[in-house]
């Protein structure tokens, strides 16, 4: 069965990585180390129409991946063998398969250091160039060709780098290309650094190169005229002066025709602005924020619709929820185009005053809007014209998120601790996800952590959710048990009173009406060194995973889970 292979893999890295753990010396005065991790989601899945789980081919699915990374003075290498030949809900269409997706060669000198294989970059924000991965989202747009980092002078890095970008378990055929530097200026004039005043310059170039070889029509008898070469330019300069510090950040592209939803195969320009300022110091914190984006969807294929192909990314304006409810109705940046706010205001009460107490009291208050651009559509949006104008200034009739979200933090006694969390909350669900219209939530939430001795820790959430949109109104509770030095004990349950009925095939089943449903889950954490194991049991509701705006659509699931990490 394959869960061998897995369970083969697992003692293997394992055994690697005991044998390995220190600094092996391969020749006189040179010495190679060893490291790497093994990662392991399974779930053994359950059917469940009431929240549309729909059918499995499979007794157990899974995503396993396992890393090995040499390093050494002069030369680092690596590489990263994946398995989702069964892979978990959500995984299916194009994870499929096994291999050997990501190898690296790296060079080093006191100066320089070049890179053959898979690697990834970001350049500045990362508006024109950004690749990563992220295992939840199924994001792994890394590129494969090679890398150049020169430092030539005292506070100033050059890179260069081509590549073709990796799709699934392929990579798309347009040729990715770019250059950067970055110039320290504080590093030249000592006297900056004297006064605590840093200010960093940067520039940057991509060019995606694709073959013009889709036949692609604006109508029945105009074919599009498709350029084989797409120009983007990053200005930036990061000033810290110090507690505050600005970083200001301009984008543009050429024209890009791609397959995009309101507006595709358009010949208009892409913009992107951002300012961002911040000021801290001991007790107190302000984050002030404001970017404009437009027709900024940079992808290295063209006829490719989703996150897969990204070479680029635009970060969300608004606070990264980790509490469940707080984020049922995550936001999803939108290239075509968006004004996006962010102002953040962290305070701590200090200690014996009337708002601090006996042991102090923070309070963070946090705001976000995203707003639609003005759109004036140039005949009719078609297909080979620029699409539509713009001015800079003006919002279009959209609202598409927005939250206030004030929380408290408050510790009661020695060993109790209070969190308070209030949001209202504001989801334009037809833009995030298509449809569904606005929704509007007040969300409560509240978290107490109790420590009965050094090993002993019970935490707990309350979380309500209050809508007369979409499903409704929610509940979700949590009991955590922590035991030290090894073991952690959870539980919880995510309740819905107007839940849908599911076909086999998981989609609604209108005729049927709606249900109250909880989804409990339970799981036993067991960790020691360098690994973390956890068994669990349990069901987990349709929706969108999302980090740094970025989203992807998970069903419904239910049965055990198991999650094994380990490294070295």
């Amino acid at each position: 069965m394959y869960l061998n292979r897995i369970l083969l893999l697992a003692l293997t890295v394992m055994t690697v990585g005991s044998a390995s753990a220190q600094k092996v010396k391969v020749a006189k005065d040179y010495e190679v180390t060893l490291t790497g991790s093994l990662q392991s989601d399974i779930l053994i899945p359950q059917e469940d129409n009431n929240i549309g789980t729909g059918t499995y081919k499979d007794d157990v699915l899974t995503n396993t991946y396992a890393e090995l990374h040499a390093l050494s003075k002069y030369v680092d290498a690596g590489a990263r063998f994946e398995y989702l030949d069964h892979p978990l809900p959500g995984f299916e269409k194009d994870f499929k398969g096994w291999g050997v997706p990501f190898y690296y060669i790296k060079g080093k000198l006191k100066n320089a250091e070049l890179t053959l294989g898979n690697y990834y970059e970001q350049f500045g924000s990362g508006f024109i160039l950004r690749t990563y991965e992220e295992r939840s989202l199924g994001i792994d747009n890394s590129l494969l060709g090679g890398r150049l980092v020169l430092r030539p002078a005292k506070g100033v890095q050059l890179k260069a780098l081509s590549g073709k970008q990796r799709r699934y378990w392929d990579h798309n055929d347009a040729w990715v290309s770019g250059a950067d530097v970055e110039l320290g200026l504080a590093e030249w004039f000592p006297k900056m650094q004297q006064s605590g005043t840093y200010l960093t310059l940067g520039g940057s170039w991509v060019n995606k190169h694709e073959k013009a070889d889709q036949e692609i029509y604006a109508d029945p008898t105009h074919k599009l005229n498709l350029p084989e070469n797409v120009n983007a330019f990053d200005v930036r300069a990061n000033l810290q002066k110090g507690n505050f510090s600005v970083l200001a950040e301009y984008a543009q592209k050429t024209e890009d025709p791609s397959f995009d939803k309101n507006y595709p195969y358009i010949y208009r320009k892409g913009y992107v602005a951002m300012l961002s300022t911040s000021y801290s110091k001991s007790g107190m914190s302000i984050l002030l924020q404001a970017k404009r984006s437009d027709n900024m969807s940079f992808r290295s294929s063209r006829v490719e619709n989703g996150t897969s192909s990204y070479i680029n990314h635009l970060p969300a304006f608004a606070m990264q929820q980790t509490y469940a409810l707080a984020a049922l109705y995550p936001y999803a940046t939108q290239p075509n185009g968006e004004w996006a706010y962010q102002a953040e205001l962290g305070y701590k009460f200090k200690r014996n005053t009337f708002f601090g107490g006996k042991y102090g009291t923070s309070v963070k208050l946090n705001f976000s809007h995203i707003h639609s651009l003005e759109q004036n559509p140039h005949d009719g949006g078609t297909p080979g014209t620029d699409g539509y104008g713009s001015a800079f200034w003006k919002w279009g009739d959209k609202t598409y998120y927005q939250d206030i979200n004030v929380q408290i933090e408050k510790k009661l006694s020695k060993d109790f601790k209070l969190n308070l969390m209030y949001m209202n909350q504001f989801y334009n669900k037809s833009v995030v996800e298509g449809e569904g219209g606005m929704i509007h939530s007040d969300i409560y939430i509240a978290e107490g952590k109790y420590r009965f001795n050094r090993k002993l820790t019970l935490r707990g959430e309350a979380q309500y959710l209050h809508t007369k949109e979409d499903q409704g109104d929610w509940w979700f509770g949590l009991l955590e048990l922590s035991v030290l030095p090894n073991f952690m004990f959870t539980i919880s349950d995510q309740y819905n009173g107007n839940e849908h009925y599911y076909t086999k095939d998981g989609s609604i089943d209108a005729e049927k009406g709606t249900h109250s449903e909880h989804y409990i889950n339970g799981s036993v954490t067991f960790t020691s060194g360098a690994h973390r194991l956890q068994i669990g049991y349990g069901k987990t509701r349709a929706g969108y995973n999302c980090s740094g705006g970025v989203c992807r659509y998970v069903p419904a699931s239910k049965g055990v889970t198991m999650s094994y990490n380990f490294n070295f």
